[in-house]
């Protein structure tokens, strides 16, 4: 039974919520297979996206999620909002909240704004992503995704390199398939792993060939420029050369590893482009699973917003 109010991120989650979750998310990776691709399950209840950062898999996926639940589903985007006369995100939910929104899905650059604006409402909240802190949603559709490939989540070999400092898909990958059982390996360069992550249920290495040897899960992140606020690689090329996986570095993983990416991908910087024909429905696999997991969430979360 779940009864927590919040998703705001899988640090806090144990085995059993996740476990509710790929269940209930099993259940409606159906729906879209059906003639009518609407269930009642949210008719009645109001659902807010607060995307203060650009988005465009996540948004969706959640719009698309709330209305073949049939829920009510307002979008809000900051750059055509009140944000840009000096609102804060405060007032602006608060004005939301007054049209009797039931969960707020909430998009921030800020590390905390989920946790932040979910005491200070009596709505749902699910973390959609802020700053370099989590998203859960993305690490559960991963683990979903490695589920329907592999027939289990526990014992496996999860790597996950690349812009690792920078990315909340890591932070959430690491708890989640943590709790799972797995063993997480980190590989990037060491500008590109901050410090904390030491102290987190993973193993670090900056050698990718040693990552990918025997890896049952690899989980390639994308070069998030517009979060550095320095220089961090040489080259791009020079980061190709030592952490962009190809076939020759895929040939030390197992035979059937899964490869994912949160998107979007840079080909040829983060993967080799040789590699798309064989990666790439894994990728869109992964969105199609997205939608799934995230009707899950609202589901779960529609019971404490009654």
């Amino acid at each position: 039974m779940w009864q927590r109010r919040h998703l705001l991120g899988l640090k806090d989650l144990d085995k059993k919520d996740i476990e509710l979750i790929l269940g209930q998310a099993e259940y409606f990776r159906e729906i879209p297979r059906r003639q009518i691709k609407k269930v009642p399950s949210l008719r009645g209840k109001t659902v807010v996206n607060l995307f203060f950062e650009p988005s465009t898999r996540t948004r969706i996926s959640f719009e698309l999620a709330a209305k073949r639940l049939s829920a009510d589903v307002i979008n809000f985007s900051s750059s055509a909002s009140s944000i840009q006369k000096g609102e804060s995100i405060l007032d602006t939910l608060k004005n939301m909240e007054a049209y009797a929104v039931d969960i707020f899905v909430i998009r921030h650059s800020f590390s905390a704004a989920s946790v932040y604006l979910a005491q200070r409402t009596k709505a749902c909240v699910v973390n959609a992503g802020d700053g370099a802190n989590e998203h859960p949603t993305q690490a559960l559709l991963d683990m979903f995704t490695v589920k329907q490939r592999l027939k289990k989540l526990t014992g496996l070999k999860v790597v996950v390199v690349g812009d690792i400092a920078y990315s909340r898909v890591a932070r959430s990958n690491i708890w989640g398939f943590s709790h799972m059982g797995c063993e997480v390996w980190l590989c990037a360069p060491p500008t590109l792993l901050g410090r904390d992550f030491s102290a987190l249920p993973v193993r670090i290495t900056y050698d990718l060939r040693k990552a990918v040897k025997e890896a049952d899960v690899i989980i390639m992140l994308r070069l998030q420029n517009e979060r550095q606020s320095e220089k961090l690689i040489p080259s791009l090329r020079e980061y190709r050369q030592h952490f962009g996986l190809n076939p020759d570095i895929l040939k030390g993983a197992r035979r059937d590893a899964v490869i994912m990416h949160p998107g979007p991908v840079n080909w040829d910087v983060e993967i080799a482009s040789s590699l798309k024909e064989k990666i790439m429905p894994s990728i869109l696999n992964q969105a199609s699973n997205g939608l799934a997991v995230r009707m899950a969430v609202l589901y779960l979360l529609k019971g404490a917003a009654e």
